[in-house]
């Protein structure tokens, strides 16, 4: 049987393919910050605030969200898992195609992610996002 932590981090997972910003949510600490890496990028770290509110302007965006976990590496001890992660989705400005690491760590219970830090496809976050951006705000601007 998996582990608190591993059901927790797949149902994350799950979460992310159904586009559920509140699941996604709900598996986070309240305290959980989000950072993302390498630091060369400078994204700020993401508060649940800050993360929901990129969630949400996201979702306006893709038709279609995917993320398939390649390989999981679990450290039972210290509370940690990370995940090798690719992600598609479609979007109006085109196919979205990433690659992740997820490291997190999980409260004493295994059912909350207090700390996350996430490595990107640098080529996709200095290409692609950008164009994300620009159509997520065009189309909070039309509100």
């Amino acid at each position: 049987m998996a582990s608190q932590q591993r059901q927790t981090a797949d149902a994350l997972v799950e979460a992310f393919n159904a586009m559920d910003n509140e699941a996604i949510i709900s598996f986070r600490a309240p305290d959980c910050v989000r950072q993302i890496l390498p630091l060369s990028l400078k994204f700020p770290p993401q508060t649940n605030a800050a993360y929901r509110a990129n969630l949400e302007s996201m979702r306006s965006i893709f038709s279609s969200f995917r993320i398939v976990v390649n390989d999981v590496i679990e450290d039972l001890p210290n509370r940690k898992i990370v995940m090798y992660i690719t992600a598609e989705g479609q979007t109006p400005i085109g196919e979205y195609q990433n690659e992740y690491v997820w490291k997190m760590t999980f409260d004493e219970e295994g059912k909350k992610v207090v700390e996350w830090s996430e490595f990107v496809d640098v080529g996709m976050a200095r290409d692609f996002a950008p164009k994300l951006k620009a159509e997520a705000m065009r189309r909070k601007e039309m509100e």
